[in-house]
């Protein structure tokens, strides 16, 4: 790409930022506190789903002290069209000491609550189910009332090799890890469905809409007691009604959280926003998901999967 075609980009993403409506402007957290938690990341060596996804509310998050860990990598298998997370060619091996390193930085940070989740590793032969219990025991191991909650990939891949039965099927393979998982009694288990039904092919490159409902269900049949939760990144040219459709399909799986956010396009090779929906709409629809029975509900344009995770008021 020449350097005038480069200039011709960032001219017209400086644009779209400036035209964002301005109730998606974060606040951007006071520099010492930020520096205090990318220092402790950073010196082991680790990853955030808040670097990597260029979440907007890190400097929030940072300057209250929390962070998503993202496990096994920066480089995802999978090549959704709307997320920033690196993609296109192989993922990092696995840093044996990375689960040690995670539970150091959690100590580190006093950390309470914590997230994990993962870039999805297709390569992988559960997909990085037992990575997931590594990493838990480790923050437990240090820590034993730190609460943990997990955001996986649906689990759906996995390499033929050492540790696939082949004789078995898909779903049942990826039930299998799910229990992985799931036995290792995570406070909280989120698997995000993104968008509507209509939209998870553009959207969602290599995941299926029934398939994401499966993980949610299946974690419910395994431990009931475990509170299941799933998020949707509105602007992709969804109507309310099938926002309110999905709501639906999420409960029928017994669902018991849901946030709700906006979509904002990370780059010019990301799909375009077709619509920045209100403060008011995301409040709207947020009163929706409580009358349909949703425990607990995060409904704004700044939302994310993990945004106040800890906090259940």
């Amino acid at each position: 790409m020449s350097r005038l075609q480069k200039n011709s980009q960032s001219k017209k993403m400086k644009s779209q930022i400036q035209s964002m409506p301005k109730w998606l402007r974060p606040s951007l957290g006071k520099a010492s506190e930020i520096s205090t938690v990318q220092k402790i990341i950073k010196q082991r060596q680790l990853h955030t789903i808040c670097e990597e996804g260029r979440c907007p509310n890190r400097g929030e998050c940072y300057a209250q002290k929390t962070a998503t860990f993202l496990l096994m990598g920066p480089v995802c298998t999978r090549s959704c069209a709307f997320c920033q997370v690196d993609k296109g060619h192989a993922p990092m091996p696995l840093d044996p000491k990375e689960p040690e390193k995670v539970a150091e930085a959690v100590e580190m940070l006093g950390l309470e609550y914590v997230v994990l989740t993962s870039v999805a590793r297709d390569d992988l032969p559960d997909g990085g189910a037992s990575w997931f219990v590594a990493t838990m025991r480790a923050i437990r191991e240090r820590n034993s009332k730190a609460k943990i909650e997990v955001l996986t990939a649906d689990f759906w891949g996995g390499k033929d090799g050492v540790g696939i039965d082949m004789s078995v099927s898909l779903a049942e393979r990826q039930k299998r890890r799910i229990q992985i998982v799931v036995n290792a009694e995570p406070a909280c288990y989120n698997h995000n469905i993104e968008t509507v039904s209509r939209l998870q092919g553009p959207v969602r490159r290599g995941a299926k809409y029934e398939r994401s409902l499966d993980v949610l269900r299946v974690v419910k049949e395994l431990n009931p007691s475990i509170p299941t939760k799933s998020g949707l990144m509105l602007g992709h040219g969804e109507t309310e009604t099938e926002v309110i459709e999905a709501m639906g399909d999420l409960r029928k799986v017994g669902c018991d959280r849901l946030t709700l956010g906006q979509y904002m396009r990370p780059s010019l090779a990301h799909l375009p926003v077709q619509k920045y929906w209100t403060p008011e709409e995301f409040d709207q629809l947020g009163a929706i998901a409580k009358q349909m029975g949703f425990s607990h509900v995060r409904s704004g344009p700044l939302v994310r999967s993990s945004y106040h995770a800890g906090n259940r008021e």
